[in-house]
């Protein structure tokens, strides 16, 4: 009985850990990006990613940990009951009821963790990265200034820097050019030679700045200025408005509360939500047991199915508690129910189906019975397959090799590779809209949105999860398929009969790049426009105002830079693009060479005169300088400013995200912002990888073939695992190079290519070691 005991064990916790590690990708995936581009900025910092890393972790692993449970209850005993070995233990006396007592070890057990983590680890956890975010968003201040680009993250400043050199404490710019907006209508201004910069307390930077002037103007006097140099001055800036210093909201601070905290504050008034969230720490956890109990009828009954209706139905009943327990709190947070019914629905739901199917699997019920013919057909698809592999290597034996494609076998590894792609992107894409779903359930809720414009949402957001995870469902697939042609010995017999490994694999390789084209095609002219009406839903759902053509870097602008004219920045308070009609324009002009203020223009409105082709100022004046002194003042009621070459399109540049756009509308974008100072480094990386993210499809297949020839006859379980390794490790590396990309410290090409060339080279090269 203890070896039967052990085995059970050992199969649910080797299923519940490839689970638990697949279930803590998926959900920390979306952060990554912003951790590495951290590591990337500083190095000094590659301690506090670390620990940003790991603090992570204990929240994921409240949802996570009941999770795990499940699948693996779910997929080990639905793999003993596929084999039979479920009906030889129940045959030789084991009970019903003996299986609840072997898996309530490791539910138990999970339970006892979750609690801890719950707890204790997951609110200090949040304290913790309270504090680190802090410290680290004053510490890589310096670091997010980039080159040529309006910088307005600092309160009631707008900074610009021609030039940007990064150095071990202290960064060095040059041609500074400082705007202070405490009074916007009459901004002072500050230019200066070159900066020492170093990050201070208190998230601020320091400035010394050298060889510069200030220019500051009355906003109620316009002929009252005052011009002053200065050889070296210090300029404090504080990073982030006042609004954005308190950066984290009212629910991260509950999430940080100990439990003693959350028991005061429950008392007090208001204290619904401080309740909630203390039952949600014991609710979650006690959700290994009540899953134990579905999960152990279901995973074996489940006997035709195997590992594949287990994992369809994993992703069922995870849908199925996570919705009743997002939508039970968010009604108790309306107060629409009571706060312990809200939190605890789920639960009680599943303790009273699981105990029902317990005893209907107990006494031989109707129920149970239905659900053990479930999953019928993945039995005779395996026995079809099985004898179609036996027809096409046989057949292949009397066709010939030569000039035929595809083969019999073809068709075969084909039809085999698009079964388990279609479950595994399926189940992917199922598996992050739920979770997805269930981060707006609240939102939903609060705001009335209608199911209609939730599930509208939903299926716009669909194309952009099939174009991320596709890469991942080939390597997957290519590694479940030939690993498990490789354990039946299936390879070793098409060898036999004279084909080789290449000419095995041809299939597959067609198909990965026939995937990878039509991914490029379907990211060039489905996936933007299905990215603007999802982003477009998901602010009408979370009760966000409609995303307007906003300029990029709202009033602040550079213009064209041509050879003999000057420097200008413009400065506005309001643009028309529809009547080409400026409000309270600003325009300074500088010397090229020096960046020193040749001249000041302000007009209370500027329009656009399309019969001779310039613009009208009004009611404004001009100042001129030189040498940093004050040379003219002159005021008009209207004039024009040759200088100003900038057409109205110049204007009107609408704030689209890369994700937004096709291949040609990003590059064409992104020639439009840079010549008007706006950061195009992120863009240029995205214009790359638009060309090198389809490719990686094709990588994955190339990748995977030789990984799953070398596991032997170890199974699908090990391919899963595999696959899971080789996916970390390439959004690790490719997350990498993007983020010093995005600092420039990598050209873009070689940012979105370096992680397709690696991984090719190291498929190409086992691939090539491997026995053909």
């Amino acid at each position: 009985m203890r070896i039967l005991t052990r085995y059970i064990l050992r199969e649910i916790l080797s299923h519940g850990l490839i689970g638990g590690a697949l279930f803590t990708f998926v959900l920390f995936m979306p952060n990554l990006g912003d951790l590495l581009e951290l590591a990337v900025r500083n190095s000094s910092s590659m301690g506090a990613v670390g620990e940003a890393f790991l603090l992570m972790l204990p929240n994921i692993f409240v949802v996570v940990i009941p999770m795990s449970v499940l699948v693996g209850i779910l997929l080990g005993l639905s793999r003993l009951a596929a084999d039979s070995e479920v009906t030889a233990m129940r045959a030789s006396g084991i009970g019903v009821w003996r299986f609840v007592g072997i898996v309530s070890v490791i539910a138990c057990a999970a339970w006892g963790l979750g609690l801890v983590n719950s707890l204790y680890l997951a609110p200090w956890s949040s304290r913790q990265t309270i504090h680190l975010e802090q410290s680290l968003a004053n510490a890589q201040a310096s670091y997010e200034v980039q080159p040529r680009v309006f910088y307005e993250d600092f309160k009631n400043y707008v900074l610009y820097v021609e030039d940007v050199k990064a150095g071990r404490g202290a960064a060095r710019w040059g041609k500074v050019f400082i705007a202070n907006l405490t009074n916007p209508d009459a901004p002072s201004i500050t230019t200066a030679e070159s900066a020492t910069v170093i990050n201070g307390p208190n998230q601020t930077i320091l400035m010394r700045l050298h060889d510069g002037a200030q220019h500051q103007l009355s906003p109620t006097e316009p002929g009252d200025y005052n011009l002053s140099t200065f050889t070296e001055t210090d300029v404090p800036l504080r990073t982030g408005s006042q609004e954005d210093v308190r950066f984290h909201r009212t629910d991260k601070r509950i999430l940080a509360m100990t439990n003693r905290e959350l028991i005061e504050r429950s008392h007090g008034k208001g204290g619904t939500w401080f309740f909630i969230e203390l039952q949600k720490r014991l609710a979650y956890p006690t959700a290994c047991l009540v899953l134990m109990l579905v999960g152990v009828p279901l995973g074996m009954s489940s006997r035709r199915g195997g590992k594949s209706g287990g994992f369809v139905i994993t992703i069922a009943l995870v849908f199925i508690y996570y919705f009743l327990s997002s939508t039970g709190t968010a009604l108790a947070r309306q107060g629409k129910i009571p706060p312990l019914i809200g939190v605890w629905m789920a639960n009680v739901l599943f303790a009273g189906c699981g105990i029902f199917l317990l005893r209907q699997m107990s006494t031989g019920g109707a129920a149970i019975n239905a659900i053990a013919t479930a999953g019928t057909w993945f039995r005779s698809r395996k026995k079809d397959d099985a004898i179609d592999t036996r027809h096409a290597v046989s057949t292949t034996r009397r066709r010939p090799l030569r000039g035929h494609f595809p083969l019999l076998l073809d068709e075969y590894v084909i039809r085999e590779f698009l079964r388990v792609f279609v479950m595994v992107l399926v189940s992917f894409v199922m598996l992050m809209l739920f979770f997805t779903f269930f981060e707006l359930v609240g939102d939903i809720i609060r705001n009335h949105s209608s199911l209609l414009v939730v599930g509208e949402y939903l299926i716009d957001l669909t194309p952009s999860m099939i174009y991320l995870i596709t890469p991942l469902a080939v390597l997957i697939a290519v590694l479940v398929v030939f690993g498990l042609m490789n354990r039946s010995s299936e390879i070793t017999a098409m060898k036999a009969t004279g084909i080789s490994l290449y000419r095995i694999v041809l299939p597959i390789m067609v198909i990965a790049s026939l995937m990878a084209v039509g991914l490029f095609f379907f990211n060039e002219y489905y996936v933007p426009q299905a990215n603007r009406k999802q982003q477009a839903l998901r602010n009408e759902i979370k009760g966000l105002p409609a995303q307007t053509t906003s300029h990029p870097g709202e009033q602040w602008m550079f213009g064209k830079r041509e050879p003999g004219h000057p420097g200008m920045i413009f400065y506005y308070q309001y643009f028309d693009p529809d009547t080409n009609t400026f409000l309270n324009l600003t325009v300074f002009e500088f010397d090229p060479q020096s960046f020193t203020l040749m001249k000041r223009t302000f007009a209370q409105m500027a329009s656009w005169d399309q019969k001779d082709h310039r613009w009208i100022l009004q009611d404004g004046w001009t100042r001129t300088f030189e040498n940093h002194e004050i040379q003219s003042y002159q005021p008009f009621a209207v004039t024009t400013l040759p200088e100003m070459i900038e057409t109205p399109h110049y204007f009107e540049k609408d704030f689209r995200q890369s994700t937004e756009m096709s291949f040609a509308q990003l590059r064409h974008y992104i020639a439009d912002l840079s010549q008007s100072g706006f950061d195009t480094v992120r863009l240029r990386v995205q214009l790359d990888r638009k060309l090198a993210d389809p490719l990686i499809t094709l990588v994955m297949a190339v990748l995977a073939v030789p990984f799953a020839l070398s596991m032997g006859k170890r199974g699908s379980l090990a391919g899963v695992s595999v696959a899971i390794g080789v996916a970390i490790a390439y959004w690790l590396i490719s997350g990498t190079f993007e983020a010093m990309g995005d600092v420039s410290m990598l050209p873009a090409f070689l940012a979105a290519w370096s992680p397709d060339i690696l991984f090719a080279l190291a498929g190409t090269y086992l691939l090539l070691r491997t026995s053909t």
